[in-house]
């Protein structure tokens, strides 16, 4: 069975961070990563070479295949900064509808600047994210 490609390292996310060449996009960075900091209780990790998460937590497919991700994290991409959450939990769409300019993927939530959207109901989105993992995972 293939092994998941990304994974925990010791990479420094500071470094990932400093090297976001957009001013704007670097201090969004910054500032979400405290966000979510405080939401998830949580210290930052890079996993892979481009995203910064938090927590971890074990998964096992029906199909036999299994590793470990982390609970919540974002990325920074060339359009936006991707956040990734469950795909769904319980008011979830309820917060989405309040958040402001954004778009939703399956499990992934796209923000071209963070003042964009409203970063206490961001923080919630990411609370009852990591909840709804934790609970589907325990």
């Amino acid at each position: 069975m293939a092994e998941n490609k990304t994974k925990a390292t010791k990479a420094s996310v500071e470094s990932y961070l400093s090297a976001i060449e957009d001013e704007t996009r670097r201090k969004d960075c910054l500032a979400l990563t405290k966000l979510m900091t405080k939401a998830t209780k949580e210290q930052p990790q890079l996993w892979g070479t481009s995203i910064v998460g938090f927590g971890t937590y074990h998964y096992k497919y029906e199909s036999g295949r299994e590793g470990d991700s982390c609970l919540t994290g974002f990325s920074s991409r060339k359009s936006d900064i991707s956040i990734y959450l469950v795909a769904s939990f319980p008011g979830q769409e309820e917060l989405l509808a309040k958040l402001g300019k954004h778009t939703m993927g399956k499990g992934c939530l796209h923000v071209r600047r963070l003042g964009d959207v409203d970063s206490m109901i961001l923080e919630r989105l990411i609370a009852g994210s990591v909840a709804e993992r934790k609970r589907r995972h325990a």
